[in-house]
């Protein structure tokens, strides 16, 4: 299965729609959203009618908590709070906003796979048998836009640059 993880979209609806097309196109199955959605009309209006798939969210620091609420309209939405934990193909995954509760759930050695958002700045490191990864900031601020693609079945981890797809 293959399933794109996000984060800090700060409504750039623009950029959110063309990943989404690009999702559409490659076969995604499910969405990790790892917080900055903004603001809850953009799951309403824009990822709800473009994606099918699972999608799995967390609050960042620029969401206005309202957003929960919203969730529950959606049969393939779910809202995990502040951190999210799921088991996906046999690997268990988490999920968060900050890179310290991140890197702090990669340190536990419970996790195959940790993602998170916040820093804008892609990075993937393994901590243990760990692999910690930040896709990034698909509105574009501070940095390219990016987002990450996983392969439940290879393991692979591959960076989408935005402007390249």
């Amino acid at each position: 299965m293959r399933i794109a993880i996000i984060s800090d979209t700060h409504d750039n609806v623009p950029n959110l729609e063309k990943a989404l097309a690009w999702m559409k196109e490659n076969k995604i199955e499910q969405l990790i959203f790892c917080g900055d959605l903004c603001a809850p009309s953009i799951l309403k209006e824009v990822i709800a009618p473009q994606f099918s798939g699972q999608i799995h969210l967390v609050f960042g620091n620029a969401e206005d908590r309202v957003l929960t609420p919203h969730v529950a309209q959606f049969k393939n939405a779910r809202h995990y709070g502040d951190q999210g934990e799921i088991e996906i193909d046999g690997h268990r995954v988490a999920f968060t906003h900050f890179p310290r509760e991140a890197k702090e759930l990669a340190e536990r050695g419970k996790y195959d796979f940790v993602f998170y958002g916040h820093t804008h700045k892609p990075w993937t490191e393994k901590i243990g048998k760990t692999e910690l990864l930040n896709p990034g900031t698909l509105a574009g601020l501070f940095n390219k836009a990016t987002f990450a693609v996983w392969d439940t079945k290879t393991g692979e981890l591959e960076l989408k640059i935005l402007e390249k797809i």
